[in-house]
C-alpha cells in the first residue's frame, strides 16, 4: 500500500530579480519527479549535492510550497489541505535532521525537548509526559536518567538518537531522514542505522532517506531513486539496481565505490567536465554533456522515466550499455595462494577456528 504518492513535483526558486522585483531566472531544483513511498518500507534518495534530494524532502513534509505538482498522504491531497489539516499531517511526518549539534535548543533539557511535542499536539496529559520521555529515550537505546540533561553533554551519536526520539515522540507513520548519519564518525554510523531499521520493523513506519553515500543506502534501502540536476534518472529494488545499474549516471556513482576486498577492483565509469548549473541546465537528458554515449537524440529530447517490470529508467539508450564489471586484480602467486590455504586448513582442524569470521566482534553495539 502507498503511503506517499508524488506526481511531477516541481520546485523552483527565484535567483535573480529585475530592478521592478520581478523574477527573471530561476533554480530549478525540482523538475518533474515522480515516486512512491510504501508503508513500511524505505526509498532512498541518491544523487550529488544539489541534484534537488534535500528540496524533495522539504516538499513532502511541506515546508516549502511547490511551484507545480501534486503530492498524497495516505490518500490525502496533501498541497490542498486547510491549515488544521496541515497541522495534522505533520503530526503523521516527521523530520530527522543530518546535523545533531545544531538541531537540538542548547538551552533546553533533553525532558523539555521530547516533552515539546507532546504538548504541542496534545497527545500525552500533562501528568503521564514525563513517562512518555523516558518510554521515547528507552526505545532509541538511551537511559531515562539522561533527561534532565543538556544536549552539550552528549556525544554525536547521543544527540541524533534524541533526534530520532523527538521525531518519535508524536507517533508517526513517515520519518524523512536528511543526511542522518553523515555528520557521525564512522564507528556510530552503524548503531544508528541499526537503530533506524529496528525502529522501522517493531512501529512499521516508512522512511524517506536522503543520502549520497551508496554503501550506506545498500544496507537500509528497499528501493533507491537516483537524482541527478533535480530529476529521476533511475529508480529500481535496492539489490536490483547495485547488481544491474541502467543508467550512465547510476553506473558512474556505482563505479566510484570502493570494493572491500584485497585485490579487487571496480571499472571505474568516469564522467567528463562538470555539473551543470541548475539556474540554465541543458535542453533534452541533463546528463547528456558529461555522458560518453549521449547521441543527438538526448541533446533535443528529455528521456520519460519509463518502467521495465519494477526498474524505470530515463535514458534512450539504456538497452545498449555495457553493465558495470567488478574486475579481480589479485597480485598473489599461486604458491603464496596454497600456502595460505593450507595454513587455514591447519588452523581450522588444529583450533577449531573459523577463519572466515576470525576477528569478527560478535557482541552487541556499544552506545556511543
Amino acid at each position: 500500500m502507498s503511503l506517499v504518492e508524488a506526481e511531477g513535483l516541481v520546485k523552483y526558486f527565484v535567483a535573480r530579480r529585475s530592478a521592478l522585483g520581478r523574477p527573471i531566472s530561476h533554480v530549478k531544483a525540482v523538475d518533474g519527479v515522480d515516486f512512491t513511498v510504501e508503508a513500511g518500507k524505505t526509498l532512498a534518495l541518491v544523487g550529488e549535492s544539489g541534484s534537488g534530494k534535500s528540496t524533495v524532502g522539504r516538499l513532502v513534509l511541506r515546508l516549502i510550497e511547490p511551484t507545480a505538482g501534486r503530492m498524497r498522504f495516505d490518500g490525502q491531497d496533501v498541497f490542498a489541505l486547510s491549515e488544521a489539516g496541515t497541522r495534522a499531517f505533520r503530526r503523521q511526518a516527521q523530520l530527522v535532521f543530518q546535523d545533531p549539534y545544531a538541531s537540538l535548543n542548547p538551552r533546553m533539557t533533553v525532558g523539555d525537548i521530547l516533552a515539546e511535542p507532546l504538548a504541542l499536539h496534545d497527545i500525552v496529559p500533562a501528568g503521564r509526559r514525563r513517562e512518555r520521555v523516558a518510554e521515547l529515550l528507552d526505545m532509541v537505546g538511551l537511559q531515562p536518567r539522561f533527561a534532565p540533561r543538556y544536549p552539550h553533554e552528549f556525544s554525536g551519536g547521543q544527540r541524533q538518537r534524541i533526534v530520532i526520539a523527538r521525531a518519535l515522540a508524536v507517533d508517526p507513520k513517515l520519518i524523512v531522514c536528511d543526511e542522518p548519519v553523515s555528520a557521525l564518525d564512522v564507528s556510530i554510523r552503524s548503531q544508528v542505522l541499526n537503530l533506524l531499521r529496528d525502529l522501522q520493523r517493531r512501529l512499521g513506519l516508512a522512511y524517506i532517506f536522503i543520502s549520497h553515500d551508496l554503501a550506506v543506502v545498500k544496507h537500509i534501502a528497499d528501493r533507491v531513486a537516483v537524482m541527478y540536476l533535480g530529476r529521476i534518472v533511475e529508480t529500481a529494488p535496492t539489490d536490483e539496481l547495485f547488481a544491474s545499474p541502467r543508467h550512465p549516471y547510476t553506473q558512474a556513482l556505482l563505479s566510484a565505490i570502493p570494493v572491500p576486498r584485497p585485490g579487487a577492483r571496480r571499472e571505474r565509469r568516469i564522467l567528463q567536465g562538470d555539473v551543470p548549473s541548475p539556474i540554465d541546465p541543458p535542453q533534452g537528458c541533463h546528463l547528456h554533456l558529461r555522458c560518453p554515449h549521449a547521441i543527438e537524440r538526448c541533446r533535443v529530447e528529455r528521456p520519460a522515466l519509463i518502467a521495465n517490470g519494477d526498474h524505470a529508467t530515463a535514458c534512450h539508450r539504456w538497452p545498449e550499455l555495457p553493465p558495470v564489471a567488478v574486475q579481480v586484480m589479485d597480485e598473489r602467486s599461486p604458491a603464496l595462494e596454497r600456502l595460505i590455504e593450507a595454513f587455514a586448513r591447519d588452523v581450522q582442524g588444529e583450533r577449531g577456528v573459523d577463519t572466515v569470521g576470525a576477528g569478527r566482534s560478535g557482541g552487541a553495539p556499544v552506545i556511543s
